[in-house]
C-alpha cells in the first residue's frame, strides 16, 4: 500500500495529518468503549437487584392472595375492578451515541384501592399492593434489560472500530509516512551528492 503513494512534501503532510486523526479517532473509540462498559456494569448490577426484588416480591404477593382466596374464595370478579395499566410511554435518551429507550411511567402505589374494601380481606390488599410493586419492578427491569442488549451491541461496535484504527488504519499510515519520509530522504541525499559533485567540478575549473 505504501509504495503507491507519491513521494511528496504534499503527501508527507497529508499522511501526517491522516496519522494523527486516525490516532485521536482510536483514542475517541477506546474513551467510548470503556464509558459503555462502565455503564453496562452498573445496569447489570441493577438487573441483578431487580429479579431479586421481584421474585422475593411475588412470593409475598401469591401467599398473600392464596390466604385471600382461602378466607373469601377465588376473587376473579374483584381482580375485574382493577384497571388496566396504560401510562406507560417511551422517550428515548443517548449515551455516546447509543440510543436507549426509556420508559416514562406514572406507576404509583394507589392512595385507595380501585375495588370494595368491604368486599374483601387485609390479605387481599396486601397482595394488591405487592402486585403493584411487581409491576414497578418489572416495569424498570424491561428497560434495564433493554438497555443492557444495546450497551453491548453498541460496544461489539466500538471495539471493532477501535480495533480497526489501531490494527489496520494506524499501521497503514504509518507505513505509508515511513516510505515517504524514507523516499524524500533518499532523494535530498542525492540532491546533496549532485551538488556536491558540480561544486567540485566547478572548483576543478
Amino acid at each position: 500500500m505504501a509504495e503507491q503513494i507519491f513521494p511528496t512534501k504534499g503527501n508527507l503532510i497529508k499522511t501526517k495529518r491522516q496519522l494523527a486523526q486516525a490516532a485521536m479517532g482510536y483514542e475517541l473509540m477506546d474513551r467510548k468503549r470503556n464509558i459503555l462498559v462502565r455503564e453496562m456494569v452498573t445496569l447489570v448490577d441493577e438487573a441483578k437487584e431487580l429479579r431479586s426484588s421481584i421474585e422475593s416480591t411475588y412470593s409475598e404477593a401469591y401467599k398473600s392472595l392464596e390466604r385471600a382466596n382461602t378466607a373469601t374464595g377465588f376473587a376473579f370478579e374483584l381482580a375485574q375492578t382493577i384497571p388496566v395499566e396504560n401510562s406507560l410511554k417511551l422517550t428515548v435518551k443517548s449515551v455516546m451515541g447509543v440510543e436507549l429507550p426509556k420508559i416514562v411511567s406514572e406507576i404509583e402505589p394507589p392512595t385507595e384501592p380501585a375495588y370494595p374494601m368491604h368486599l374483601t380481606n387485609p390479605a387481599f390488599d396486601d397482595a394488591f399492593m405487592s402486585f403493584n410493586k411487581v409491576k414497578v419492578f418489572t416495569v424498570r427491569l424491561a428497560e434495564v434489560e433493554n438497555d443492557i442488549y444495546r450497551l453491548a451491541n453498541g460496544i461489539i461496535k466500538t471495539q471493532k472500530r477501535a480495533n480497526a484504527l489501531k490494527n489496520i488504519i494506524i499501521p497503514k499510515f504509518r507505513e505509508q509516512l515511513k516510505f515517504i519520509s524514507n523516499a524524500l530522504e533518499e532523494k535530498e541525499r542525492e540532491e546533496f551528492s549532485r551538488q556536491k559533485v558540480i561544486k567540485r567540478r566547478k572548483v576543478a575549473k
